[in-house]
């Protein structure tokens, strides 16, 4: 062939050689002198590092980078940076079980600290974690996100991302902090950050507070304890001296009963309110109360309320304006000291033998003492319930009362809420009945978006509180820094105006431990990499951005705070459309994810397959819809990307182009000039170009719609078509006038057929690639470097109208070329090869004479393309006729009959 086309393509190796050509040549580099009407710019989801991608991750951001190609190679400059969510939770368990520590704030700084362990085949149990500073800690964490991080960046380069590689982030880096940090003052400056002591849900094995968002229910088992409440004296005067029955899955949280409710229409207990009973084994008098949210089919239809066993107990108690009788510390225990509500010695005895004792063990010591007591009817019923869960958490969520920072969100607010429903409605959602779920979503909020974590690992939060002369902090009495001075830690900083001296003494001041929820900085993300804070020219450039592809399960949390942060702030949504992704599914249809442990790494997938197969598979499934993991569908693609390769030989080949570029790629272009600049005159060459072209409008009105699956469905059945048939029907033609055995030379006088189908195939071979590049980068560059100048990923999109001019497609007269003539040519081809398939001889038989009948419809097509077809069939006779009568040629079949044939 050439020194520059391989004698033997292969797929393998490409994404090393392409990757480091792209990288050296700049090939994605965001130029940022463009004005924002050139600029399409990607709000890219930064992927937790917390240990390894999967293969759903190859699948989405597939979807984006075929965007990103797209709107590259339509002319605009795309602002595609990749960033790293490496704060919070996830990162934070990850360390400790790696390195075997963990973290306690109270003791000091260790320079020459070494970890006891450094990666182990299991993770390291909590009891053989060892202490260490938080300084140490947070150390640790950002030597394993790096490490990570690198990982992750060689799988998406080897994938094949289009990113700027220059343009990275980290949520946890200086520059992110001082964003995140400056959105919350401004929050807090316009009152829309607060802080506040209030019921919280509560993770009591990580130590921290949960937001709404984060939660998830599960089914568990647990079991109804029916208890006798006694009625106190104002219900006896009301003539009712039975006692009321309710049943409860938490008897352990009885000593936190504020009141009995049941449903204002129900009739068994209207006689009720207004009145009040006593507690089993405490003695505390309780009023019954009336409410909407109790439920009259459920158990004895009457609830106690506690402070608090779940959520519904948080809005009982706000609306009904009952007390506070606390007993759960955040260490998930009862407290030790009995709540004041409880004086008589009984109750006190009996709260005794609870205090200090685990949910669980205060369950089964409460109901060892209401069976002795006799206030509880019957044997516990067992039940499976969903119960509240941090989404990453492995025990049930507990509420308890805690200060927090909150930012307003419309979950209290009204008029807020509406103004993000309004938001959500301006936002194109692809696909569209996504939108439902953000509204559904910011309908169902029933309080502020709580930010503040009890952890270590994350976004300090920058606030500190002056003490009192008791060294008492004054929580309304804030300290807050200049924006200028941003980043800092209080923690780790004094407060404007003091000394590290005068850290936790009276009439000193005390820095803000808690550190910002993880959404609180990605909610930011457009902020970050736009360069709100410290780049503003870029900013107005890119933002508001046009795309934030993410997932379905994250719309409540990332893209809602998202929304929820730039509305706030600039009054406007933070991108134009939202791209959501599907989800894998294992073989048994369920969602592939880590906690799971169905997973499939990607790399393996990658090497195996290559990497234009696996992005095949991923854009083989529509935005929104979820997808088998099916490597199948990856065989395909690679198979797909061999014959890109090898069919591009084969133009290359026959027109001539190869021979020159073998000796320069200068050459090589000269040759592609010169042989683009015959005219295509021949009928299946001019219906090739015509019916390419309709393909080349269907997959930009696609890819406009973010279809990429119609898109690529489109391109690939044509260019089979034109694999099989056109390149088959126009081989010989292709070479005639060519000295056999001998390369072509494109620019020795040929046939006018001959120009015509060489010309005809060159203009294919270069929109074919362009149309396959967003999703087979690879095969398409190295095809591309064979004979063309720059990068195909630099190159244009390709148009419809030079294809029909090519093809002499005359706009005002649709008859002017038959856009049949493939198909039916194709058709014919197929029946003339069954006969020699039938006959068990060599498709390069002779076929002295046959018939041929075809669709009347198609006669005319076939008998365009009657010289091409018999040159492919070598067929020495050829009678066409058109079909219609009874027999096996009616209809719309094409059969080839009455064959004569020869090995000759």
């Amino acid at each position: 062939m050439s020194e520059r086309i391989p004698a033997k393509a292969t797929v393998d190796g490409l994404e090393d050689r392409w990757n480091a050509a792209w990288e050296e040549q700049g090939v994605y580099r965001f130029d940022a002198s463009k004005s924002r009407e050139q600029v399409y710019s990607i709000d890219t989801p930064p992927p937790t590092v917390s240990g390894s991608l999967h293969v759903g991750h190859v699948f989405s951001y597939t979807h984006t980078d075929v965007v990103a190609r797209y709107q590259r190679m339509c002319g605009r400059e795309v602002f595609y940076p990749m960033g790293w969510d490496d704060n919070g939770l996830p990162t934070e368990r990850r360390v400790q079980n790696y390195f075997g520590v963990r973290c306690d704030p109270s003791l000091p700084y260790d320079p020459s600290f070494v970890p006891p362990f450094a990666g182990t085949d299991k993770d390291v149990k909590a009891a053989d974690q060892i202490p260490v500073s938080r300084r140490n800690f947070i150390e640790l964490c950002e030597r394993l996100t790096a490490e990570d991080e690198e990982k992750f960046e060689a799988l998406w380069r080897h994938l094949g991302l289009s990113v700027d590689w220059t343009r990275t982030y980290q949520t946890i880096s200086p520059s992110s902090i001082a964003v995140a940090q400056q959105a919350f003052l401004r929050n807090l400056e316009r009152g829309e950050a607060y802080q506040a002591e209030a019921p919280t849900l509560w993770d009591v094995t990580f130590r921290t507070a949960v937001a709404q968002a984060e939660l998830e229910d599960r089914e568990r088992p647990g079991a109804y304890h029916r208890l006798a409440f006694s009625p106190a004296a104002d219900m006896v005067a009301a003539g009712r001296t039975e006692a009321v029955f309710i049943e409860t899955t938490r008897p352990e949280l009885l000593a936190a009963c504020v009141a009995l409710v049941a449903h204002p229409d129900d009739e068994r207990y209207q006689a009720l309110f207004g009145t009040h009973v006593v507690t089993p084994l405490f003695g505390v008098e309780v009023p019954v109360v009336a409410h909407h949210l109790a439920s009259p089919d459920k158990g004895s239809g009457i609830a106690m309320i506690c402070t608090f066993g779940d959520v519904t107990d948080v809005v009982w108690w706000r609306e009904l304006q009952l007390p506070m009788r606390a007993i759960l510390g955040r260490d998930g225990r009862l407290y030790e000291d009995a709540p004041e509500a409880i004086t008589s010695a009984a109750g006190r005895a009996a709260y005794a033998e609870l205090a200090g004792k685990t949910v669980f063990s205060a369950q089964q010591r409460i109901v060892e003492l209401l069976r002795e007591a006799g206030v509880m009817e019957g044997e516990p019923k067992p039940v499976q319930h969903p119960v509240k869960f941090y989404e990453k958490g492995d025990r049930p969520l507990e509420i308890v009362t805690s200060r927090q920072w909150y930012i307003s969100n419309g979950g209290r607010d009204t008029e807020l809420r509406g103004q993000l429903l309004a938001r959500g409605e301006q936002l194109d959602f692809v696909p569209s009945h996504m939108g439902k779920r953000y509204e559904n979503w910011v309908n169902g909020l029933t309080g502020d978006w709580l930010i503040s974590r009890q952890r270590f690992f994350g976004v300090p939060i920058p606030v500190w509180y002056r003490l009192d002369g008791a060294g008492e902090p004054l929580w309304d009495q804030r300290i807050v820094p200049a924006e200028d001075a941003l980043p800092v830690d209080p923690s780790a900083e004094p407060a404007p105006g003091f000394d590290e001296s005068q850290r936790g003494v009276p009439g000193g001041f005390m820095g803000e431990s808690d550190v910002m929820d993880t959404w609180a900085t990605s909610s930011l993300t457009p902020q970050i990499v736009c360069g709100w804070r410290d780049n503003p020219d870029l900013f107005a450039r890119t933002f508001p951005m046009d795309l934030r592809p993410q997932g379905q399960d994250i719309i409540r949390t990332w893209l809602f705070s998202t929304a929820v942060r730039s509305h706030l702030e600039h009054k406007e949504l933070p991108w134009k459309h939202a791209a959501i992704s599907g989800w894998i599914l294992d073989p048994d249809r369920k969602k592939m994810s880590k906690s799971k442990g169905n997973v499939v790494t990607p790399m393996g997938l990658l090497e195996t397959h290559g990497s234009d197969a696996v992005r095949y598979w991923a854009a083989s499934a529509r935005l929104g819809t979820d997808a088998a993991f099916d490597e199948g569908q990856m065989k395909i693609g690679r198979r797909l990307a061999m014959k890109v390769l090898n069919a591009s030989k084969f133009v290359l080949g026959a027109t001539g182009i190869a021979t020159q570029a073998g000796d320069s790629l200068e050459a090589g272009i000269a040759a592609t000039a010169h042989v683009l600049s015959a005219p295509v005159t021949e009928p299946l060459d001019r219906a090739m170009l015509a019916e390419l072209a309709l393909v080349v409008e269907a997959a930009t009105e696609a890819l406009d719609a973010y279809d990429h699956t119609r898109a690529l469905e489109v391109t690939e059945s044509l260019f089979w078509a034109f694999c099989d048939d056109y390149v088959e029907l126009v081989k010989e033609r292709a070479y005639a006038g060519a000295p056999l055995g001998e390369p072509i030379d494109p620019f020795a006088p040929t046939t006018v057929q001959a120009a015509s189908a060489r010309a005809a195939l060159t203009h294919a071979l270069q929109t074919f690639l362009r149309l396959f590049a967003p999703v087979l980068p690879f095969a398409t560059e190295e095809v591309w470097s064979w004979f063309a100048e720059g990068s195909v990923h630099r190159a244009p999109w390709p148009d419809a109208a030079p294809l029909r001019a090519a093809a002499g497609v005359d706009a005002a007269d649709s008859a002017s070329v038959d856009p049949a003539v493939l198909g039916a040519a194709g058709a014919a081809l197929a029946a003339l090869r069954k006969v020699k398939s039938d006959a068990k001889v060599s498709q390069r038989a002779v076929i002295a004479s046959v018939t041929l009948t075809v669709p009347a419809s198609a006669a005319a097509s076939v008998e365009a393309a009657r010289a091409d077809l018999m040159a492919a069939g070598r067929v020495v006779t050829l009678t066409v006729v058109a079909g219609g009568g009874d027999g096996a040629g009616s209809g719309d079949a094409y059969v080839a009959s009455d064959a004569e044939l020869t090995e000759g």
